[in-house]
């Protein structure tokens, strides 16, 4: 993948491997993690991530789509969106992504949400796209709802947390609804 321009100082590309140190400002924070299983992060888990990310770009058939968003005003990287295929049969697929919280609620996680719908769709030939996340995170529910997913239920108890069980929103869109979308 090419680098695929958000807005006017907004892209995304590749993640590569000394983009650990910039990863690693966001994701050792609390706030950053405290809906997530994993984090905050030390420098040795964040940097075990990136490298993960990238032993997973040469597993065929490639399951795993990774991007790094970056500031190209400071050539930071501020964040990351993910597309994982959870079937080939089925052209089922799930997204996810992570900000620096410096650039949370600025419609910069509708942009990212809206460019791996749009990869999922359109270059991967996904037929449904789902997402998860906390019930009581009510910003990525807002993100969810504002890049076309529809509110499709809640599993219990989906992901261990440090201090227990979370059950986890789960949201969804079809390749039909998000072309409907995308003529209107």
């Amino acid at each position: 993948m090419e680098k695929i321009n958000l807005s006017s100082h907004l892209y995304l590309r590749r993640l590569k491997k000394e983009d650990w140190k910039d990863v690693h400002t966001y994701a050792s924070q609390e706030t950053v993690s405290q809906y997530q299983a994993w984090g905050p992060n030390s420098e040795v888990e964040t940097l075990a991530y990136v490298e993960d990310v990238l032993k997973s770009e040469k597993v065929l058939p490639q399951t795993r789509y990774v991007q790094a968003l970056v500031d190209e005003e400071t050539g930071r990287v501020i964040g990351a969106g993910e597309i994982i295929i959870k079937s080939f049969v089925h052209q089922s697929g799930e997204i996810g992504y992570v900000l620096h919280p410096d650039y949370w609620g600025k419609g910069i996680g509708t942009l990212l949400g809206n460019a791996l719908v749009e990869r999922g769709f359109s270059e991967l030939n996904l037929h449904k796209i789902s997402a998860t996340c906390d019930p009581q995170n009510i910003s990525s529910q807002k993100v969810l709802t504002k890049i076309g997913m529809t509110l499709e239920g809640r599993i219990r108890h989906a992901l261990k947390m440090k201090n227990g069980w979370r059950d986890s929103l789960l949201f969804g869109l079809l390749k039909d609804e998000w072309r409907k979308r995308s003529v209107e």
